[in-house]
C-alpha cells in the first residue's frame, strides 16, 4: 500500500512576499516602540500603547495567515492596514520622538501593501 504525496504547494507571489515581509518589519518596529514608550513612563499615552498593541498583533497575524494561504487572509489584509493606520497616527502624535516617527513610517507601508493585497484578493 503506497501513501499518497502531498501536493506541493506554489510559492507566495511576489507581493505577497513583500506584504509579509511589511508586516513582519511593522510588527518588530512597534514591539521596539512599545518598549521605548515604556521606558518614557508617564510620557507614553495609553491610546499609543494599544494601537501598537493592535498593530503589533495585527501585523504578526496577517503575516501568518498569508503564509499559510488562508482563505481569510484579505480581510485579515483589509483590518490589519486599518490597525497600521491608527498606529500610524497614534505615533504621529509624538513628532518629536525619531523612534515614533520610525514606527509611524514602517505602519504607513504596511498599511499601503496590506490594502494592496485585500484589494488583490477580493
Amino acid at each position: 500500500m503506497t501513501m499518497n504525496q502531498p501536493g506541493t504547494t506554489a510559492p507566495l507571489s511576489k507581493e505577497m512576499q513583500d506584504c509579509v515581509s511589511a508586516c513582519m518589519d511593522c510588527h518588530s518596529v512597534c514591539e521596539e516602540t512599545m518598549s521605548a514608550c515604556l521606558q518614557l513612563g508617564g510620557q507614553a499615552q495609553m491610546q499609543i500603547m494599544r494601537a501598537l498593541i493592535d498593530c503589533s498583533e495585527m501585523t504578526r497575524m496577517c503575516a501568518d495567515m498569508m503564509m499559510r494561504r488562508s482563505p481569510l487572509s484579505a480581510e485579515m489584509c483589509a483590518m490589519c492596514a486599518r490597525a497600521c493606520d491608527m498606529c500610524a497616527e497614534a505615533c504621529m502624535s509624538m513628532p518629536d520622538d525619531p523612534q515614533m516617527m520610525r514606527c509611524a513610517e514602517s505602519c504607513r507601508h504596511c498599511a499601503g501593501m496590506c490594502r494592496t493585497m485585500a484589494g488583490a484578493a477580493t
